[in-house]
């Protein structure tokens, strides 16, 4: 090829490439749930509609559908029932929007004599006040649109149909979203603050510097934002962990204690082996509590003045009676609310609870909670060190 036709083909072919990025947006994005959450969502809206329809078709007693049914409602039913987590379908965006856009296409009937003009003036205006009262609703401006081309002069026709759809509509999605594992209306967002998102990498401010930076409305509640990407970087841990599981990781063997065992017993153990947490198992090696060095501490916390050694020292010293009120076995100081894993769970899933919970032994156990390990955190940090490029 001459050089000179090269260079004109090399400087003509980024337009082409650019056309088709663009087009490429045009491809719609897989919508991201399963079937079955699709079905919940359609039987939802059905429900939703049939309540509405039915409910308001009897107070009005007569009329063509059109007089106790709105069209807007079906767009509010697919946000209510299909995206109950975002803030454009919580009960007071549903409410608040379409009745006030309706007054708003109604005043535009009244107030704008060409149709067209008044079409445009009430879907904007419904759109401001919308905003302005925080409650954005998309179903609103076609609301608002309807009273325009039905040239709808009467502003009852707000509160019937409009409002007493929504409301029926709404009463509908609190209880079928509640019962179907879907809360609604969501709870208020946690006013901002420096504390770390779940422990993450990123804090309250830093996701609030980020919302304010995109500077459009998100679909998606605050709350849920948190949580989705505090998901996603759990999933980036597993992907870098790998399969690794608490099998791989826990110490085999542990060293255990039961719960008849003389506190100076288990404290000998602990210092002959150096290590901070004894589980206590049953006769089967069922767990059934752990005793750490804190549990000591406390236990000599409660003794008599004196410096902690010697404290510790006459809490550990056996009494010699067969009953009294000062603890002189383990199952007297342990800890029986124990937080425990499977040996085939995945190690990333343990993270939060080392790094969160304050937890700094893990006991693993099987089916039948019998004692086949445990996972500390030096395991942990020995895991993250080999799986670290």
């Amino acid at each position: 090829m001459h050089p000179r036709f090269r260079d004109s083909v090399a400087f003509a072919s980024p337009a082409p490439r650019r056309l088709q990025t663009w087009l490429a947006r045009l491809r719609p994005e897989p919508v991201g749930i399963d079937a079955r959450e699709g079905w919940r969502a359609v039987a939802g809206a059905a429900l939703g509609l049939l309540f509405a329809a039915v409910f308001s078709r009897a107070l009005a007693a007569s009329g063509p559908a059109s007089a106790w049914l709105v069209a807007p409602l079906g767009a509010s039913a697919v946000l209510v029932f299909g995206l109950p987590a975002s803030p454009l379908a919580q009960p007071w965006a549903v409410l608040a929007g379409n009745t006030v856009s309706a007054l708003v296409g109604i005043a535009c009937v009244h107030l704008v004599p060409d149709p067209a003009v008044a079409a445009c003036a009430a879907v904007a205006l419904s759109i401001a006040l919308m905003l302005r009262l925080r409650c954005l609703h998309p179903p609103g401006g076609a609301a608002a649109l309807l009273m325009v081309v039905t040239h709808t002069t009467r502003f009852q026709a707000a509160l019937f149909p409009v409002l007493l759809n929504s409301v029926l509509l709404v009463l509908v999605g609190i209880l079928y979203n509640s019962f179907t594992g879907r809360p609604y209306p969501r709870a208020p967002a946690a006013p901002p603050g420096l504390r770390p998102v779940g422990g993450r990498r990123f804090t309250e401010a830093d996701l609030d510097v980020a919302l304010a930076h995109y500077n459009q409305v998100v679909d998606i509640s605050r709350a849920d934002l948190q949580e989705l990407l505090e998901h996603a970087e759990m999933a980036a841990t597993r992907r870098r962990l790998g399969a690794l599981s608490c099998a791989e990781v826990m110490s085999h063997a542990p060293v255990s204690v039961q719960f008849g065992t003389p506190l100076r017993d288990a404290w000998d153990t602990m210092r002959a082996r150096r290590i901070k947490a004894l589980p206590v198992v049953d006769r089967a090696d069922r767990l059934v509590g752990i005793v750490t060095l804190a549990d000591f501490v406390r236990l000599a916390d409660a003794g008599p003045g004196g410096g902690l050694g010697s404290r510790l020292r006459g809490a550990l010293r056996a009494s010699g009676l067969t009953h009294g009120e000062r603890p002189e076995v383990v199952g007297q100081v342990m800890t029986r609310s124990v937080r425990v894993a499977s040996a085939e769970r995945p190690l990333a899933d343990l993270l939060p609870v080392f790094a969160e919970d304050g937890h700094h032994h893990i006991p693993i156990v099987d089916g039948e909670r019998r004692l086949v390990g445990m996972i500390t955190q030096t395991d942990l940090v020995r895991a993250l060190y080999r799986q670290a490029p």
